[in-house]
């Protein structure tokens, strides 16, 4: 049997860093060809330049340099087919593209016709829709093809179809959150090849960039949309499909498994902190361990993406703290082979109080006090920061970030926030799926009411509801956008859902000033949520 071979290049690419991305492209073309015997290699979509690229597409130097660089890649390829995707300037039109180099040079170009402008996407803030199918010829077979959201509608392939493509490339830049691969091969791809009886190859981008993690997972599907080829998830890979050259019905390959639930979400968040200190050039972080669950989950994920020895604990106590706090904090930080040191900030909290005693005269304890310790924390850890080159990585979850359970300027400063779109629910659940893995999380941790350690006796619950109840609310709240009364409907009760609604509407400025995040659901705070502080319909 005479073979079609094509490899997915399942890179992870640098916004902005176009000639390392352009290396990165080499090399790939290199291995598929040298090693793999490849006679097609795709990448993800706008791979020159990185996605997504953001406002740098409004800069007529940064177009000047992607356009260039891809050019300079038919010197630089031969061999092997390339299917790459770039930003493409037309006629004083900007255009999401992918260019086929063939022999040295450019035998077609295909504009992104379908451009996703909802939740993180604003595609039509920069590109022009391309109207037109792609069918190119490799070796006598007809290759249609598309870039990312062109396969999530009908038209696109279609066309290509009735253009007389056999096979579909799908070049994508699709961003994780939780249960999306199953939607996007079952509910979807599959479907799509099964309604126009053609094999499509989709390969996916891979990494972390800024908010956004992208887990990889290209894969292929037959034409009954059979999924013969799956890539490996959140690491590059090279995913090598072939063909029958006759039919293009692709033989079993390469299957690679994909993760359960808390597994996913916990490599898509250690996937998006280990790039976001990398590629911002840090030389690891630091973070403050209180002995609580959040901080006890952020250090045990910052030292699976980036190495015990890249982060640093810094334990803060004050008059409020819990000896057993300070034991289970250390217990995580040797367990997990980190660096601590303790820091007291009660001779800092008395000279603070000191200070302001006049401004305080006659005015009772309250939220002022607690904050200011919180404050003190984030000053230290800053100036820890400052000095090491080591990021603050925060630890604030996003239970709390909705209803503004978090000291501003305090527990919220830093560079990077680990957890911020992970519910306090959740945070238990990743918690055991690592302790699973390993224990590194003392059980008491787990097991302890959570508490602030901000006031005597303080505990969450005497602020908020039980998180089994708040983290249902702020779902249909903050994710599902339900009416209040929808969600008193659905028999919570009807107080307690107004003053979440409250709180969530009250602290919109708090969270505007907040540190990014990594994003695992479909409604982050961030690219996805973007409400007006200053507003008053609750």
């Amino acid at each position: 049997m005479q073979s079609f071979r094509v490899a997915l290049a399942q890179m992870n690419s640098t916004v902005g860093d176009i000639d390392g991305n352009l290396a990165q492209i080499v090399d790939l073309c290199c291995q598929a060809r040298d090693v793999h015997q490849a006679r097609v290699v795709v990448f993800p979509e706008l791979a020159v330049t990185g996605y997504p690229p953001e406002d740098l597409l409004l800069r007529r130097d940064f177009i000047a340099s992607s356009t260039a660089g891809l050019l300079s890649l038919c010197g630089k390829i031969d061999g092997i087919c390339a299917v790459i995707g770039h930003p493409h300037q037309q006629e004083n039109r900007l255009y999401n593209a992918a260019s086929v180099i063939d022999s040295g040079q450019v035998i077609g170009v295909y504009h992104k016709r379908q451009l996703p402008n909802y939740g993180v996407f604003d595609e039509k803030r920069y590109f022009e829709p391309g109207c037109s199918p792609c069918v190119v010829p490799v070796d006598g077979i007809p290759v249609g093809i598309t870039v990312c959201e062109d396969v999530w509608h009908e038209g696109a392939v279609e066309d290509s179809v009735a253009d007389g493509a056999r096979v579909i490339l799908n070049l994508n830049g699709s961003p994780f959150h939780v249960n999306k691969s199953g939607q996007r091969e079952n509910e979807v791809i599959a479907e799509r090849a099964r309604r126009n009886r053609v094999p499509i190859l989709y390969v996916n981008l891979v990494g972390g960039q800024d908010e956004l993690v992208f887990d990889g997972g290209s894969f292929v599907v037959r034409h009954d949309g059979t999924v013969t080829h799956r890539g490996q998830v959140f690491v590059e890979d090279l995913l090598i499909c072939d063909m029958n050259r006759d039919t293009l019905i692709p033989e079993p390959g390469r299957l690679s498994p994909l993760p359960e639930f808390d597994e996913s979400v916990y490599l898509a968040i250690t996937t998006g902190v280990r790039d976001y200190v990398h590629k911002n050039g840090f030389a690891g972080v630091v973070l403050g361990l209180s002995g609580g669950i959040d901080s006890a989950l952020t250090l045990a994920i910052a030292v699976d993406a980036l190495g015990a020895q890249c982060v640093e604990a810094v334990l803060m106590p004050s008059r409020y703290t819990d000896t057993i706090s300070i034991e289970d904090a250390i217990e995580e930080a040797e367990c997990l082979g980190v660096s601590y040191r303790i820091i007291d900030i009660e001779p800092v909290f008395e000279a603070f109080l000191a200070q302001l005693k006049p401004v305080f005269q006659g005015l009772k304890p309250d939220a002022t006090e607690e904050n200011l310790q919180s404050r003190i924390r984030g000053t230290l850890l800053m100036a820890i920061s400052n000095k090491s080159g080591r990021m603050v990585l925060t630890t604030g979850n996003k239970s709390e970030m909705s209803v503004g359970y978090a000291t501003l300027y305090g527990d919220m400063a830093g560079g990077f926030a680990a957890i911020k779109d992970v519910p306090k629910t959740m945070v238990y659940r990743l918690a055991e799926y690592r302790n699973g893995v390993s224990p590194v999380i003392p059980a008491r941790v787990i097991s302890r009411p959570p508490t602030a350690e901000l006031a005597l006796d303080q505990k969450d619950i005497d602020s908020l509801p039980p998180y089994e109840i708040l983290d249902p609310i702020l779902q249909a709240y903050v994710e599902e956008d339900q009416a209040t009364s929808e969600i008193i409907d659905a028999g919570y009760d009807a107080m307690t859902v107004k003053n979440t609604v409250r709180l969530v509407t009250r602290t919109e400025y708090k969270r505007r000033q907040a540190p990014p995040g990594v994003r695992i659901t479909q409604r982050a705070f961030g690219r996805d949520r973007r409400y007006p502080i200053t507003a008053r319909y609750f």
